[in-house]
Order: structure tokens, then sequence, then C-alpha cells
């Protein structure tokens, strides 16, 4: 009867344990980077959206010192800036494009960038499912453009948008603290 009892009363416990640790868990965590995306139409059929997480300046010196100038020291290579927080930055076309002039398939890439003061490099990589830059790898690069950064007003939250709209381009940006990053993105005629 004992046995039975200790059985019973060790199933409900384990049963009651899994039940809490299930609840408090399960639950959503608040992230200090919460996810963010923008997607922009342009010309007849092209959609571009960049999916990423936002950190904050916090009261820290973001250009140069949290984000440092030039590639960083990873694991065992040099890798930029995974462009954002948290997982891969995505930078996604529905139909193939030009960035800054030069042509980018349609497809779904990881965004990564090398700041610089006066010039960044952006990158599409064809490996868009990394946990930020840790992994990555040059080779997979699809496509390097060159761009200059602007100065522009404070901006507390890491932000993607587009501006200068036409029928047939816009210019996509980056912007946090007081720093601005545009590349132009144009559809070529169908």
């Amino acid at each position: 009867m004992q046995k039975r009892l200790f059985s019973f009363v060790s199933f409900f416990t384990f049963i009651l344990f899994f039940s809490f640790y299930s609840v408090v868990f399960s639950q959503d965590e608040i992230r200090k980077s919460p996810k963010a995306g923008v997607t922009q139409h342009i010309g007849a059929s092209t959609d571009i959206t960049i999916s990423y997480s936002r950190p904050g300046v916090k009261e820290r010196t973001v250009w140069g010192e949290l984000v440092p100038y030039g590639m960083t020291q990873g694991k065992d290579r040099l890798i930029p800036w995974r462009a954002g927080a948290n997982e891969n930055t995505t930078f996604e076309t529905s139909t193939d494009i030009l960035v800054e002039g030069k042509e980018l398939k349609a497809g779904k890439y990881g965004l990564h960038m090398i700041p610089e003061k006066d010039e960044w490099t952006i990158i599409f990589s064809n490996n868009n499912s990394s946990w930020g830059s840790y992994s990555y790898n040059p080779d997979e690069d699809a496509l390097r453009v060159k761009v200059k950064p602007q100065e522009a007003g404070f901006q507390e939250w890491l932000l993607y948008g587009f501006d200068d709209l036409s029928d047939t381009s816009a210019t996509a940006f980056l912007q946090w603290e007081k720093l601005k990053v545009p590349f132009k993105i144009t559809v070529p005629a169908q």
C-alpha cells in the first residue's frame, strides 16, 4: 500500500513540477533588442523586406565603440557587424533588383555591414539563417556595395526604413544614434 501511495505521490509531484515548469518557461521573454521589420513595395511587383532586431543607444557611444569601425575579431576570423542585434538581419527581395547599380537576384539574404567613418560596405550574404555574423563567410557573399554614411537626427532605437520613393526606386536606410546609412534600390525595367 505504501509503495502505491509513494508511486502516486511521485507521479503527482512529477506532473505538478512539469506543469509549473511549462507555464513558467514558456512565457515569452521581453527582448532588450525587440524584433522589427519593414516592407516596401516598389514598381509593379517588387516587395523588399528587412527583418531585424532593434538595439537601443542607452546612453552609449555607438559608432567606433559599441560597434567598432572595420571588421572585428570573431572566433577564428575577422567578421563584419550583424547590422542589428540577435539573429541575422535579413534583406528579402521578391524580384531581381539593383542595389547601388549592382544586380541582386530575387531571394533572402543575410545583411552585414563594415562601418568606417567615411565609407561603409554593405554585404548581402547567401547565408541568411546564422546567428548574427559569428559564422560569416565571405565566400557566401552575393553582393557588396560601398555607401557614404550621413549625419542624422538622434535615433534611440536602430531603425530601417525607405525614403525617396519613386515608381521604380527607393532608398533603403539604417538609422541609429546620429547616423544614417542609405543605399539606393532600383527595379530594372521589365
